[in-house]
């Protein structure tokens, strides 16, 4: 691509990955986001409109485990985890369900683990999974099989969840919706504090920023979405961080109306 510009890279991209983070997707309250998935859903829709193909990575799970059965809310031991994880993935696929069917769009869940990853044969059954939804005009929607994981298996966070599909899947753009608008040189709460609007090398950006805490929901942070963009841009994957809450955030970067962080893939 010789523009270098987010708007012309996100008009260009055929087949996007977008993560969809356990901050965005919630609301204050602590609930799923409807607002949000609502939104989330017009934006697919039209992007499919425009003849592109979108994979969804969602966190949002435990959220909504936790947001129906509010007694095991602060119950940490794993095995209530992975049960409130088991609860909240219907109630979110249940919400992703009504939403989309709105816009006539038909959609599917996939649960992956880190061992998937690793076998060819498994590796080769996602990719033929995602073809024939892709190619039937349904969207996949792709999570972590929190359920099941123990630290041995565990992917860890879900944008190397979304970078590792998108390798897999060859996708040209991956867009990791967050509650910053990118990533900045410092603290973004801190005076003076800069948008880094293109990386061309993570590896450079890595030493010499300071990278923050985690979010109070998430489990990831800078440091995941700038090992994400290790991982995709090898593969010729460019990889955007934007701010999920931000309405029509992913049809603003195709217009150039949004701020965000853009790393570039050296192709």
């Amino acid at each position: 691509m010789e523009n270098i510009s987010k708007e012309n890279i996100v008009k260009d991209c055929k087949k996007i990955v977008i993560k969809i983070g356990s901050s965005t997707i919630t609301s204050k309250d602590g609930t799923i986001d409807k607002d949000f998935m609502e939104n989330l859903a017009y934006q697919v829709k039209t992007l499919m409109d425009e003849g592109k193909r979108v994979v969804l990575v969602s966190s949002g799970a435990r959220i909504a485990g936790v947001s129906t059965i509010g007694k095991w809310s602060r119950k940490e031991d794993i095995n209530y985890k992975q049960a409130l994880c088991a609860i909240g993935q219907v109630e979110l696929m249940d919400s992703y369900r009504k939403i989309f069917n709105n816009y006539d769009m038909h959609v599917a869940q996939i649960l992956l683990t880190k061992e998937d990853f690793c076998s060819d044969n498994r590796t080769l059954n996602i990719r033929n999974t995602l073809f024939t939804l892709l190619d039937e005009g349904v969207v996949p929607i792709i999570n972590e099989n929190d359920t099941v994981c123990v630290e041995e298996i565990k992917i860890g966070d879900n944008d190397v969840l979304a970078a590792r599909t998108a390798a897999l899947w060859g996708a040209d753009l991956l867009i990791i919706l967050s509650d910053i608008e990118g990533i900045y040189d410092k603290d973004p709460s801190e005076k003076g504090a800069k948008l880094i609007e293109i990386v061309t090398d993570p590896e450079e950006l890595e030493k010499s920023i300071t990278i923050g805490e985690k979010s109070s929901f998430g489990t990831g942070g800078i440091a995941t979405k700038i090992k994400a963009a290790k991982i995709v841009n090898k593969y010729g994957t460019h990889l955007i961080v934007a701010k999920g809450k931000e309405k029509d955030i992913v049809l603003k970067l195709g217009k150039g109306e949004a701020k965000a962080t853009l790393f570039l893939a050296q192709n």
